[in-house]
């Protein structure tokens, strides 16, 4: 398992906000995130594909 480095200023705001979200650790909320950016990225649409679902809802012309 790799390790990363950030910033402590940002470290501080996480471990207040993975104790206000409820997280057991601030791994655990950072893990939690990245899962979900993934997700978006991975099930993304392409661009042509999100233009023709518009269009066939005539949003675009």
């Amino acid at each position: 398992m790799g390790k990363i480095k950030i910033d402590a200023g940002l470290y501080d705001r996480v471990k207040a906000v993975t104790e206000k979200a409820g997280y057991g650790s601030v791994d655990e909320f950072i893990v939690h995130m990245i899962e979900k950016e993934l997700e978006k990225i991975e099930t993304a649409e392409s661009d042509e594909e999100v233009t023709e679902r518009l269009r066939g809802l005539g949003y675009l012309e």
